[in-house]
């Protein structure tokens, strides 16, 4: 479709009772446009109509068989007798569709077409009629690849957006959930639905979504980061202040913690606002299984992603800076290993990491059956190969190797890409200073992590400021019956979420 084609027509037109104008009108507004279905009829043999729509948006077999045949094939009512009798009763009894909508103007006709419905024109009528016949084709209800769990259910989010918020109502079943719909991009013409549960979310939160959300002045939205991008507080951070899942689950669960959801029409991945640091250490497996085993992964999670982040570091710093904090075996077998090799620990550390990113995405990018094969093998047969010409040595192949399969672990994606990166200005950081450098990139480090926010949420809370009730979910997954409160950093209505006393104890617990 051409370009210009949805910005016509130039003013708010009211139809014409004459077909044969408005029909001129339209395919004047979609001229060069292919896909658009005019389609002349009689209803009952009386009326001219014409019917239009997008070719390949409509279901067209619900189109013959609850519009054309009907009025081709069979009688017309007792009441069709005169032009304006036929006009209410082509919106009201003739059109056998659930949802339907009067147009009467050129604009409101153009806009159904474009959403994927059918427009009826009658012959000397001045309205139209909008009935929604969408019936395009998209993807079917299948398990996150990216968020896979082993209790948790199967089902993710499609790019359907009917589909999508759906599936938040059936895991929601509450007329306090609310989902305000706006339109963004001036060609595109993008749904985006805002969701959050009244009187649990947080009033200003949800209304800074919204009034950032309302002025975004785009083009064209084709997925979440159009919308991530205009609306996060700190561009150019690498930590992430949205976080997006294709999982219901993990977005009603958020919800019903105050946070906010936004929903973008053709991609399944779903917005939350907002977020801390401590999403990054949380998985959904967590809250589907028992709290002491939780506990515990979440626990080795969080020692594998700081060690992927100073591994490599503290690596560097000690054997070039620091070796007296080594044993003496440990030392020299580190010392006869690093014998002929060209490079400082450094360097020699920024060629694995880079190498070892480079397969990684190699990886992703390749087709999956071939994908994974590669960046194995990869790896095998380059470090093998570089260990041998004595361009690396082989305790920095093993340290970048742990670092690469420990910065694995991370449940999302984007806070994984931050600690990632921060792991070359962290080489950088311990090449120059050693252990001190390390101090000065971690000090910096917490003192930007202390400056971030998300909606106003402190980016460390409720660690820093310390908020002792929200500590249940942060280093540990606490009981499910202690976790009874809402966050905090909310409205006080409704503090709790359900009675306290509810785990049983030593007495009295016995079936009887």
């Amino acid at each position: 479709m051409s370009a210009d084609a949805r910005s016509k027509p130039e003013a708010d037109a009211p139809l014409s009772e004459r077909l044969e104008e408005n029909e001129q009108t339209i395919r004047e507004v979609f001229r060069n446009c292919y896909d658009v279905v005019f389609r002349r009829i009689q209803i009952y043999g009386q009326i001219n109509a014409l019917l239009v729509y997008m070719d390949g948006l409509v279901d067209t077999k619900s189109l013959d068989n609850v519009l054309l045949k009907p009025w081709m094939l069979e009688s017309p009512p007792n009441e069709w007798k005169d032009q304006e009798a036929a006009d209410s009763m082509l919106e009201q009894q003739l059109v056998a569709v659930s949802k339907t909508t009067s147009a009467k103007s050129i604009n409101e006709i153009v806009n159904g077409i474009l959403s994927a419905n059918v427009v009826i024109l009658t012959d000397g009528a001045k309205r139209a009629v909008i009935a929604d016949l969408k019936g395009f084709e998209h993807r079917a209800v299948e398990e996150p690849s990216n968020e896979i769990t082993i209790r948790g259910p199967r089902e993710g989010f499609t790019e359907n957006l009917n589909v999508n918020t759906s599936m938040l109502r059936r895991k929601i079943q509450s007329p306090r959930l609310k989902m305000e719909s706006v339109t963004v991009g001036s060609l595109s013409k993008t749904t985006v639905v805002i969701s959050y549960i009244e009187g649990i979310a947080k009033e200003s939160v949800v209304e800074e979504v919204r009034k950032r959300i309302s002025q975004i002045q785009i083009d064209t939205v084709l997925g979440g980061n159009f919308i991530e991008e205009f609306i996060e507080d700190h561009p150019f951070t690498l930590f992430p202040q949205i976080q997006n899942t294709e999982r219901p689950d993990i977005v009603a669960a958020y919800l019903a913690e105050r946070k906010v959801a936004v929903f973008v029409d053709g991609t399944p991945f779903v917005l939350i606002a907002p977020c801390t640091l401590w999403n990054a250490f949380q998985s959904a497996d967590d809250y589907y299984e028992r709290f002491l085993y939780a506990t515990m992964i979440r626990w080795l999670r969080m020692v594998l992603i700081i060690g992927s982040l100073y591994l490599p570091s503290m690596y560097v710093a000690i054997t070039t800076f620091h070796p007296q904090l080594l044993p003496a075996n440990f030392l020299l077998s580190i010392t006869s290993a690093r014998e002929g090799v060209p490079f400082p620990a450094v360097i020699e550390a920024f060629l694995m990491e880079f190498l070892f990113e480079g397969l990684r995405e190699a990886g992703i990018r390749m087709p999956r059956p071939t994908g994974s094969a590669i960046s194995i093998v990869g790896a095998l047969v380059i470090g093998q190969a570089a260990v041998e010409a004595g361009i690396v040595s082989a305790p920095m192949v093993i340290v970048v190797s742990i670092t690469g399969i420990a910065s694995l672990i991370t449940p999302r994606y984007s806070m994984g890409i931050a600690f990632r990166m921060l792991r070359f200005p962290m080489l950088i950081f311990s090449g120059l200073f050693g252990l001190y450098g390390i101090a000065m990139a971690t000090l910096f480090l917490h003192i930007h992590l202390t400056n971030l926010e998300s909606f106003g949420v402190p980016y460390l809370s409720p660690v820093s400021p310390l908020t002792k009730s929200d500590l249940k979910d942060i280093l540990i997954r606490a009981p499910r019956w202690s976790m009874n409160t809402l966050p905090s950093s909310g409205s006080k209505r409704n503090g709790f979420r359900f009675p306290q006393g509810q785990r049983r104890g030593s007495q009295g617990d016995d079936l009887e």
